[in-house]
């Protein structure tokens, strides 16, 4: 399949330092056919006329704009952050980074496709079976980027669906060679063998958690490839991606925020009507979510009742909601593969009772003091945002009447107060809390208190618990609070329902 000139991604006025970039800016004219499939070339087909294995502008205009690939992140971008990637790299090295797989329930009965976060924000491919090698070649970032690929297969998509295949590797993701993802265990020993250095996350030990796993079996080149990954030349990718990932541009704040707006009106929507069942409660904001511009939800969402709320990730969502009881509920939905993270708790009448009232304000003062903190010029880290949640709390709960010593915090407090968030809802994986937050960052601030029926603590707090979380961006003088539309304040909550 040949794609017209009007299908490529606009790079706009930056020079990037991939092959395929500078093409595209220095020769804008079409490509005569070649030889070689793996080399760009055109030909005029109608734009309706396209199958791809994921939105474009061309066949889904109302879903993204001019320039994108994926929803709200133009070409440009992508090929910047693969840019940054590579001036990362020493010089003559190679990064290899796997798609995500299909994954089966049973059978040929398959679960959502959700594709790797590293692939999808090197590439904006949202296609299983695929792989991206990076190749440092130059100064100043410069870098092939080959793209495999399944290839387009009518029989196969009469089944599953379109593919974008080989030639829209090029055309539309630019890459600047591209190759059936079947040739991925002959070329890719040859590729790597050279190298200076290897960076990747794929080990012959997750060979069969990893996409690259059904390409590397039995054969001699694959057995080269393996002995390959066991030197020592051998380095993690994860820590340089983390390190491009913390840090947000506008456009993935922009889609967090969005993710953030549409999922907080939603939980407004929710704490304004009464639910008989947590699993009525999870339906409809799963609901709201989509309906009102969310792509889906981001992570199985948390609806607990009464002391179900007690369990910090109890998903089941299966019980009764009662009068007198608080619910807790931990969702929120994505946009453009970006998430937003939400917990609120309040009561399943929609009115505070005088205990629940007393808990519920003192973590939410806390957790206010911690969001204003979420700026650069405050100089703080995550774990010192920890520090003073956990001050804080300490201090809130002893006016209440807690007896806080020895591990009492511990006992009621049992997890960080944020993380990261991004295309994970933990994002980043093994960065570190303890650097000074800087403008950019998107963090979660959670505090929760969760208390038991036990002795130890005021009978009439016993079986409750709160949490209550925002998603937040760090900025220079000011937090920007991503998921500000759910409301929190207690005279907002019970005026939903009067």
């Amino acid at each position: 399949m040949s794609i017209p000139p009007a299908v490529r991604r606009a790079f706009g006025e930056v020079a990037c330092h991939s092959r395929s970039a500078n093409r595209l800016l220095l020769d804008p004219r079409p490509w005569r056919r070649s030889s070689d499939s793996s080399r760009r070339h055109y030909a005029s087909v109608a734009a309706s006329e396209l199958q791809f294995g994921q939105p474009l502008h061309e066949t889904h205009p109302h879903i993204l704009k001019a320039g994108e690939v994926t929803p709200g992140i133009t070409a440009l971008e992508y090929a910047e952050r693969r840019s940054r990637l590579a001036s990362k790299l020493p010089d003559r090295s190679v990064a290899v980074i796997a798609a995500s797989s299909v994954k089966y329930r049973s059978g040929s009965v398959f679960y959502d496709f959700h594709q790797d976060s590293d692939f999808f924000y090197l590439t904006g491919f949202n296609e299983p079976e695929a792989a991206a090698v990076i190749e440092r070649n130059g100064p100043g970032g410069e870098h092939t980027f080959h793209l495999f690929v399944r290839p387009k297969d009518p029989k196969a998509e009469l089944w599953d669906g379109a593919r974008s295949g080989t030639q829209a590797a090029l055309d539309v993701f630019n890459a600047d060679e591209s190759r059936d993802i079947a040739e991925l265990d002959v070329r890719l020993p040859d590729m790597v063998a050279e190298a200076a250095e290897i960076y990747t996350d794929f080990s012959p030990e997750s060979r069969n958690r990893s996409a690259f796993g059904r390409f590397f079996s039995s054969s001699t080149t694959t057995k080269g490839f393996a002995k390959i990954l066991d030197s020592a030349q051998v380095k993690p990718l994860r820590p340089l991606l983390n390190d491009l990932r913390v840090t947000k541009s506008d456009s993935e704040i922009t889609n967090m925020r969005r993710a953030g707006r549409y999922s907080g009106r939603a939980f407004t929507g929710a704490m304004g009507q009464h639910f008989d069942f947590e699993k009525d409660l999870a339906a409809f904001l799963e609901h709201r979510f989509k309906s009102h511009g969310c792509d889906g939800t981001a992570y199985v969402p948390v609806v607990a009742g009464g002391k179900n709320g007690l369990s910090i990730h109890y998903v089941r969502n299966d019980n009764v909601l009662r009068r007198g009881d608080l619910v807790l509920t931990d969702a929120g939905g994505e946009y453009g593969g970006y998430i937003t993270d939400i917990t609120r708790t309040w009561p399943v009448t929609g009115r505070f009772l005088p205990a629940q009232r007393e808990l519920y304000q003192a973590i939410l003062n806390v957790q206010r003091t911690c969001v204003a903190l979420c700026r650069e010029n405050a100089g703080v880290s995550l774990d010192k945002l920890h520090e003073i949640a956990e001050s804080g709390l300490r201090d809130q709960l002893k006016q209440l009447g807690f007896d806080m010593s020895g591990n009492a915090l511990e006992v009621l407090f049992p997890h960080h107060v944020g993380h990261h968030i991004g295309l994970d809802v933990h994002d980043t994986p093994g960065y570190a809390r303890t650097g000074r937050l800087t403008s950019g960052q998107c963090i979660t601030i959670e505090p929760g208190i969760y208390v038991t029926d036990d002795d130890r603590w005021p009978e009439h707090f016993r079986g409750m618990g709160i949490r209550i979380e925002d998603s937040v961006c760090v900025q220079d003088e000011s937090p920007l609070v991503l998921t500000t539309e759910a409301v929190k304040e207690v005279v907002d909550i019970e005026a939903l329902r009067e």
